[in-house]
């Protein structure tokens, strides 16, 4: 697969960009306002535009540090706080269905940004984030373009335990975005599985679909502050395919910027 971008720039653009402070809004979404960050890179817009979907640990540094990454090499990313708009606690032993109105507000306003390019967006998730991610796929086929999945959540978190085990959320049979999966080894078994039931029933559609199954990378190898040596080339490494896998379902140049 091309790279949009040589690792070099990366890490200058990276550095450069560690001390840029993040936007800060909210979006509506029906009575209350969610809060939303925003990561913009260097340079006149238009930009293309990514939606950043934090795991249920909830919205933190190691988010922002990510988001500032992926602003680096040309994105700009906006991120929904989906936990904060319904009060939702960290780690919440539940889905809240009313939390995804937050993260459709969040897209609702990265599409209405005058300094985005015009058209569908990718989305970055993480953990849970992938399940609001492939539910706003198939609901707005139209406003996605990609995916990109780190250890990613692909069944209904209130389904019960059999469906958990040995099946994958209705969605995934329905939507046709381009999904990149991305996640250790060392992950839990029941997302292993999971993920793995995901990648088939995509294939099998005709969606395009890869699995980057990480050695020795445990769950959150990206940004674990225990990060062993492996995990650390795991993140490089994860850090190009989504690169990658974005600048080509997005259909950017080779500078990664939008064409037309």
């Amino acid at each position: 697969m091309k790279h949009f971008w040589t690792m070099s720039a990366l890490a200058a653009f990276t550095l450069a960009a560690g001390a840029q402070p993040l936007e800060r809004s909210h979006a509506r979404a029906g009575s209350y306002e969610v809060p939303i960050e925003v990561a913009k890179p260097a340079g006149a817009g238009p930009h293309p535009p990514l939606l950043y979907i934090h795991a249920k640990r909830g919205f933190e540094d190691e988010d922002r540090a990510h988001m500032r990454e992926l602003a680096a090499q040309g994105f700009l990313v906006l991120a929904p706080n989906w936990q904060a708009g319904n009060m939702i606690e960290r780690w919440p032993d539940r889905h809240y269905p009313e939390s995804e109105a937050d993260v459709e507000a969040g897209l609702t306003a990265l599409l209405g940004r005058s300094d985005v390019c015009k058209g569908p967006v990718g989305i970055v998730a993480l953990s849970r984030g992938p399940y609001f991610a492939i539910r706003l796929a198939a609901q707005r086929p139209r406003d996605i373009a990609a995916i990109v999945s780190y250890y990613g959540h692909f069944q209904n978190p209130n389904a019960p335990e059999p469906q958990q085990l040995f099946s994958v959320a209705p969605e995934v049979r329905t939507i046709t975005a381009p999904v990149l999966m991305l996640i250790g080894d060392a992950d839990y078994e029941l997302r292993r599985m999971v993920n793995g039931r995901t990648f088939y029933a995509l294939w099998e559609r005709g969606v395009a679909v890869e699995l980057q199954m990480y050695p020795m990378a445990r769950r959150a190898f990206d940004f674990r502050h225990d990060a062993t040596p492996e995990e650390k080339t795991a993140t490089r490494h994860a850090r190009a395919r989504a690169r990658d896998w974005l600048g080509l379902h997005m259909k950017l140049g080779a500078d990664g910027r939008c064409q037309g």
